[in-house]
């Protein structure tokens, strides 16, 4: 089963790398480029378990390593 996580800084903590980027789309033209948050995107692979084990090692996997609960929210997605 593949797990694709998706992690993002949570609303209200400074993102300096977002507002870089979306400085530098308004130099380059887009205006309408509002509220740029940069995250992070990881992807794996979890070998045998049932749909719901690998739902609950997932999220496991993101609260005690791949994400920092004090500034970072995720969710994540299950594929067969």
């Amino acid at each position: 089963m593949r797990a694709r996580v998706f992690i993002t800084p949570k609303q209200g903590v400074l993102d300096p790398q977002g507002k870089a980027v979306e400085h530098s789309l308004h130099a380059l033209g887009f205006a309408e480029a509002r509220d740029v948050r940069i995250g992070k995107y990881v992807e794996l692979t979890l070998e045998g378990g049932d749909r719901e084990q690998n739902r609950q090692l997932t999220d496991e996997m993101c609260r005690k390593l791949l994400a920092n609960g004090v500034i970072e929210d995720y969710r994540f997605e299950l594929e067969e």
